[in-house]
């Protein structure tokens, strides 16, 4: 495919980590510091958004990586090397350094352009899957924080009440002054950093619209996770940009700039549901409790009160519990361990970039759960404990797990790994995988002591308010 457009054999070639979309991305060495990123992606009338918009945007000045070549079906691209560093990873590495803000406030500058500059002349007939912004687009952001978060973590709704929360807050959506571009993802994690000059990508799902959700999209990505105070320093900064390009925009943003940040906030949870819970990805499900403490805080700061179906849903998420993600310990091996419900819950999901690890089924074992005296009971109370106990098929299983996982943290340890993973599931979630969790803990801490961190998590006990 090289060869076909113009391109020689590079000397290697190297996947590069995917996102939230089907595109793959590899970088192609040449020799040292010559390299090329070529992508692939399925969906021609994306790939065609991109490349038109990549021609403009070069045309007026805009810092976006060209596209150096392509093939006949549109599939495949050879592009500029953007480098390997976002400005997210940057942000997550050195804080609010002086070079970070520095970064930020570029950003917050190189996106008036993109708003104001990059429309003019700009082939919308292309845009893809939608040319602006309009009621349709909403309700598809609106439906998939509805089907891939609200029912995904089983929240209580009113359906026909949050149906009205929906068009009211479309409306007023709607009501912004539209005739901008609208970047549709300009946060962090698609700002790259390269000889300390920011380029951008992933703006192929562009279109004519508000100026509000690019900035929210921006100031509140959830793993950024921005002090309010540098937030309000930025926009600052961006009305300043602003007004030099295209003035009198400051009351009319201010408007509806609340409703954006709930709009983008729910958008971002409906892909985190979808990405994270049902894909598996790390990333997405890493950035679900940042998204919901920006939910707190900007209940606090706006709250929705006269959207009641909306207000209700939002404060079941700022209750959620079960997406607490604290960052390993680089300096040991932090041993994860769980219990959970076939039946209920699911096997859970690798929260590192590890992608699981061993999961034990304990169904086999005698269950408590249809014992009339101890199914009220659960696995970290005395009665069960005492029943497993004097199980020998018990003692068995467990003596088996010891081995296998001690195996795995004994070579992890030796080669300094920081993550392992280890669930046990039964029926119901409540007896025997608790039980079972619960003597793994023990074990791992009695043999390996500080040189481990155990973190344990009983998933269905959680979800049925059960826990001491």
């Amino acid at each position: 495919m090289l060869k076909e457009m113009g391109k020689p054999a590079p000397l290697s070639i190297h996947p590069l980590p995917q996102s939230g979309s089907s595109r793959i991305y590899f970088r192609c060495i040449y020799s040292q510091g010559e390299s090329l990123v070529a992508s692939y992606n399925p969906d021609v009338k994306e790939n065609i958004a991109h490349l038109t918009f990549t021609n403009h945007f070069k045309q007026v000045g805009l810092p976006v990586p060209a596209i150096l070549a392509k093939n006949s079906s549109f599939e495949y691209f050879i592009l500029e090397d953007a480098g390997n560093e976002t400005l997210l990873d940057i942000r997550l590495k050195e804080g609010l350094s002086k070079r970070v803000k520095g970064f930020y406030h570029k950003a917050v500058e190189d996106l008036v352009r993109f708003q104001t500059e990059g429309i003019k002349g700009l082939n919308l007939t292309v845009a893809f899957p939608a040319e602006r912004f309009h009621k349709r687009s909403i309700m598809w952001d609106l439906n998939y924080f509805k089907y891939y978060f609200v029912k995904t973590n089983n929240l209580i709704f009113d359906e026909n009440l949050l149906e009205n929360d929906f068009e009211q807050l479309s409306a007023r959506l709607i009501g912004a002054d539209s005739e901008f571009f609208m970047y549709r993802d300009f946060q962090a994690r698609n700002i790259m950093v390269k000889d300390g000059r920011l380029s951008y990508i992933d703006f192929q799902g562009g279109r004519k619209g508000p100026l509000q959700y690019d900035v929210v999209s921006l100031l509140y990505q959830a793993k950024a996770n921005l002090p309010d105070s540098f937030r309000e320093e930025l926009l600052k900064a961006y009305f300043e940009h602003l007004e030099k390009h295209h003035k009198g925009q400051k009351t009319g943003f201010l408007k509806t700039y609340p409703l954006f940040i709930y709009f983008r906030l729910m958008q971002v949870l409906g892909a985190y549901g979808y990405r994270g819970l049902y894909q598996h990805k790390a990333h997405f499900l890493q950035s679900i409790p940042y998204a919901i403490n920006s939910l707190k805080e900007i209940l606090l700061k706006h709250p929705v009160t006269e959207l009641a179906g909306l207000n209700r849903i939002f404060e079941q998420i700022i209750a959620l519990k079960n997406f607490d993600f604290i960052p390993l310990n680089p300096e040991k091996l932090t041993v994860t361990l769980s219990s959970f419900s076939y039946k209920k819950s699911g096997i859970p999901v690798d929260v590192t970039e590890n992608g699981g690890g061993f999961v034990f089924d304990c169904r086999a074992l005698p269950n408590p759960g249809r014992i009339d005296e101890l199914k009220m009971f659960t696995g970290l109370q005395t009665p069960v404990i005492n029943y497993l106990k004097e199980k020998p098929v018990m003692k068995e299983f467990l003596d088996n797990v010891f081995g296998i996982v001690d195996q795995s943290v004994d070579n992890y340890l030796h080669r300094g790994f920081n993550s392992l993973m280890v669930s046990f599931g039964c029926t119901g979630g409540k007896h025997r995988s608790v039980f079972s969790a619960e003597r793994l803990r023990s074990h791992l801490t009695e043999k390996y002591g500080d040189r481990v961190e155990v973190r344990l998590a009983h998933i269905q006990l959680d979800r049925e308010g059960l826990l001491p």
